[in-house]
């Protein structure tokens, strides 16, 4: 029998059957990996407080916590989890989280290894609770996790001042969604342009390099394609970049200027989001959001070129490097100069 004819003799409802039963099932495995993660970052919880408390009250040093790592791995054999490095993080992380209960309880909800991404590498308390909260929220690998960290996110995010409308042209938990998932500047240094390019070349580096693209862009976002074609009677109409939002379940179009930000260009993405809506989106999908990545705006121009748009627009910059240019770069002192300073500083004051 072949394919065809097997599917011929299915029920006319079996695939949206099919769907439905494919669903619960990854759901159920995503809760069981939740439960099975806090049931883990639990135990080492534990262990790191033992360990801490048994420092303090016993004088446990270096050697004894080795003999730990040594005697568990022999008992739990072809578990890496009991390392003497690991041990010391469970310490750590106790030490570190004990008297912070809300960042504890997000610690529980991310795995170990994003948990030492963190704890090492962060040590403003703020700024740890926004890369624990964003990697449970988003889901972010270790890898995803470090490039955020290496972009710098946390003080984008905390200097953003994100321009939209979203809060007048959608619905009120939708609009939040958008807004996380908005950034105010996109961070393209991983492009290589050193100099002015036109749109097109921009466009055409952001597509050849789109996985890094979608990683800077943030969790969820799936790409569809570049000059995305839209008709709109007898006249086509191109969209920059198009990409799918799983999370927001929209499309996102994304127009691209290399100069300054004109009022124009939030009229032209209006229009762009009412084809999209009338004729490229699905039934069950949200309305479209477009985002216009500009080389520079002007803060107030674009909160008036956004008033009276019914669609869902934001504005946003980009950066092409964050080196210093090189005429500035010769003017700073080298590394090793201005320790040498320092230190000749710190000699003089205690004379």
């Amino acid at each position: 029998m072949t394919d065809k004819t097997r599917n011929t003799l299915l029920p006319q409802n079996y695939r949206f059957f099919l769907h439905t039963i494919k669903k619960r099932i990854h759901e159920s495995r995503i809760r069981s990996y939740h439960a099975v993660n806090k049931e883990l970052i639990d135990l080492y919880w534990n262990i790191g407080k033992e360990i801490a408390e048994r420092q303090e009250q016993e004088g446990w040093g270096k050697a004894v916590v080795e003999r730990l790592s040594h005697d568990l791995r022999e008992e739990f054999a072809g578990t890496s989890g009991f390392s003497t490095p690991n041990l010391w993080f469970m310490r750590q992380i106790y030490l570190e989280y004990k008297e912070l209960p809300n960042l504890l309880q997000l610690v529980r909800e991310i795995p170990w290894g994003q948990n030492i991404t963190i704890i090492t590498k962060i040590k403003d308390v703020q700024e740890r609770e926004y890369y624990l909260r964003m990697t449970a929220k988003m889901g972010w690998s270790r890898n995803i996790l470090l490039q955020q960290i290496k972009a710098e996110a946390y003080s984008r995010h905390k200097k953003a001042i994100k321009q939209h409308n979203f809060a007048t042209t959608l619905p009120a938990a939708l609009a939040e969604q958008a807004d996380e998932a908005m950034k105010d500047v996109y961070a393209l240094d991983f492009l290589g342009i050193t100099k002015p390019v036109i749109e097109r070349e921009l466009e055409r580096r952001m597509v050849n390099q789109i996985r890094d693209v979608l990683l800077e862009f943030g969790h969820g976002f799936a790409f569809i394609g570049n000059q995305y074609s839209l008709k709109a009677g007898d006249e086509q109409y191109f969209i920059d970049l198009l990409f799918y939002h799983r999370r927001l379940r929209c499309l996102v179009a994304v127009e691209l200027k290399t100069g300054k930000f004109k009022p124009e260009y939030a009229g032209k993405m209006n229009f762009y989001l009412n084809i999209l809506n009338d004729f490229v989106r699905e039934e069950n999908e949200n309305p479209s959001i477009g985002i216009i990545l500009c080389g520079d705006k002007n803060r107030m121009e674009v909160e008036y070129a956004l008033k009276g748009i019914d669609k869902p627009v934001g504005v946003a910059e980009y950066t092409l490097t964050r080196k210093l240019p090189s005429d500035l770069a010769d003017k700073l002192p080298k590394p090793e100069e201005l320790e040498k300073q320092i230190m000749q500083e710190l000699k003089s004051a205690e004379d």
